[in-house]
């Protein structure tokens, strides 16, 4: 199974840039992972923008990946041992891929959150999204650890 991890505009902080950059190489020591990152929208009109981008978005998913879109309204929320059971129940449904999906400042078009099967919110708390990054792969980080029986430290 391979992770793809697509989010809109560059980690611009280098100091969560450094924590992104140090969880995937942990995360990829378990598990196949790709990241990619879409241009941000130069479009003034907010509409305008959430299009755009979703469709660059749209454009990144495979057509048989099962898509995640991390969504503060989201329905779907997991502990970190939930989380774990979800990555080994895709795995024995040989899921090929499961697509993390982080929108821009602005969110995402409907047409990407009609393209995710699971809308996931992280927590209540509102975080940006550069950070919901970070969290997103330590999550994932600790789930592959989880599964493996392993000891999670940092």
């Amino acid at each position: 199974m391979r992770l793809r991890l697509i989010w809109v505009g560059k980690t611009r902080d280098a100091r969560l840039r450094a924590l992104v950059d140090e969880y995937l190489k942990r995360l990829s020591r378990f598990v196949r992972c790709e990241v990619t990152e879409l241009r941000e929208s130069a479009a003034e009109d907010a509409r305008a923008c959430l299009e755009e981008e979703g469709k660059r978005i749209t454009g990144a998913l495979a057509s048989d990946a099962l898509t995640i879109l991390l969504d503060v309204s989201g329905t779907t929320v997991w502990s970190s041992e939930e989380l774990a059971a979800q990555v080994l129940a895709w795995e024995g449904r040989s899921v090929k891929e499961v697509a993390f999906v982080v929108g821009g400042h602005l969110g995402v078009s409907e047409e990407v959150r009609r393209r995710a099967q699971v809308r996931w919110s992280l927590s209540r708390l509102t975080l940006t999204h550069e950070m919901a990054r970070v969290v997103l792969l330590e999550q994932l980080y600790r789930a592959a650890k989880i599964n493996r029986g392993e000891k999670y430290h940092w």
